[in-house]
């Protein structure tokens, strides 16, 4: 599954429920107290520093601080949209509620394939359980199954809560097989107060026709400031040697002015005993200073002594 398909395929899944929701019931003066819990836009945003007019300019943008760019934007996109959506529907009135657990739904629009519910329990804790269920329009008789299924953790003041959730992309196609194609399962970790997300996907894709097994790893840490540390690790057949996997791993670094540094290894799988690595550095606009790697893929150029961080640091496979 690749960035672009986990973006998409989370927009599809969210805003289908958030349109049904949105549509069908008259918004609550007083919302259910589970919005406590669930992050808004504002806070679940956390990215890259990124410029304007220096992004028109590709050939001198860093080509890593590119990578590190397109990789947060998606997967810190991908995780807010659900943790949008979600609020979204809990700013309106249950549908129904029994004891400790609330419904809201089933909703769908006239011409869609499927329809939704959002279920939230509350625990003893205080925290809360909840699912978002789908069930498919067009199989006779079919019974609603859960494509996310999350627990979130109220915060005092709102809006710095944490919690986890799990895509299940084969569901949702089973749910809706028109406007999803997914395989596998993604299982997010967010903490809105320490400003920390973790994502594992865990997926099979097509690679020269035949099904292979990928994973991601992907951890991502920003401070108060706006500096923030991100590691993209991928463990499956990223080399067009043989079907091995490799191992391959995207470090990078940023500070608050935007200047920053990545560090790349690639290892084990069809590369057998050689073990790449690439270093780049960036400045305040984006643009290259310092470059290097081990084999010789490009050059080394600039000074390594204009990078925002000396050291490379890459944490062992």
């Amino acid at each position: 599954m690749s960035l672009r398909t986990f973006a998409a395929r989370s927009l599809v899944l969210t805003l289908g429920l958030g349109a049904a929701a949105a549509g069908c019931v008259q918004k609550d003066n007083d919302p259910h107290e589970f919005t406590r819990a669930i992050p808004q836009a504002e806070d679940v945003r956390i990215k890259l520093p990124e410029g304007s007019d220096a992004l028109r300019t590709v050939g001198q943008i860093a080509d890593w601080y590119v990578a590190t760019r397109n990789v947060t934007r998606t997967l810190n996109g991908g995780t807010a949209w659900v943790l949008i959506v979600v609020h979204t529907i809990v700013q309106f009135p249950p549908t129904s509620v029994d004891g400790a657990t609330a419904t809201w739904g089933p909703w769908s629009g006239a011409l869609d394939p499927a329809e939704y519910r959002l279920v939230v329990t509350a625990d003893d804790d205080g925290s809360f359980d909840w699912h978002l269920d789908g069930r498919s329009k067009t199989v006779a008789g079919a019974e609603f199954e859960s494509v996310v299924i999350g627990d979130a953790f109220p915060s005092d003041p709102v809006g710095r809560g944490h919690g986890t959730f799990t895509l299940d992309f084969d569901a949702a196609e089973r749910v809706n097989p028109v406007d999803n194609d997914g395989r596998g399962v993604i299982d997010v970790d967010y903490d809105l107060a320490a400003r920390t997300l973790a994502i594992h996907v865990a997926t099979v894709e097509d690679r020269a026709g035949s099904p292979t097994a990928v994973e991601y790893d992907y951890a991502y840490a920003e401070a108060a400031d706006g500096s923030g540390d991100m590691s993209f690790a991928v463990h499956g057949d990223t080399a067009d040697a043989g079907p091995a996997a490799e191992e391959a791993l995207l470090r990078s670094r940023w500070l608050a002015t935007g200047a920053g540094r990545s560090d790349v290894r690639l290892s084990s799988g069809d590369l057998a005993d050689v073990e790449v690595v690439a270093s780049e550095c960036w400045d305040t606009t984006f643009r290259r200073v310092y470059y290097t790697d081990s084999v010789q893929w490009q050059p080394t150029e600039g000074d390594a002594a204009a990078c925002a961080f000396a050291d490379q640091d890459l944490p062992q496979p």
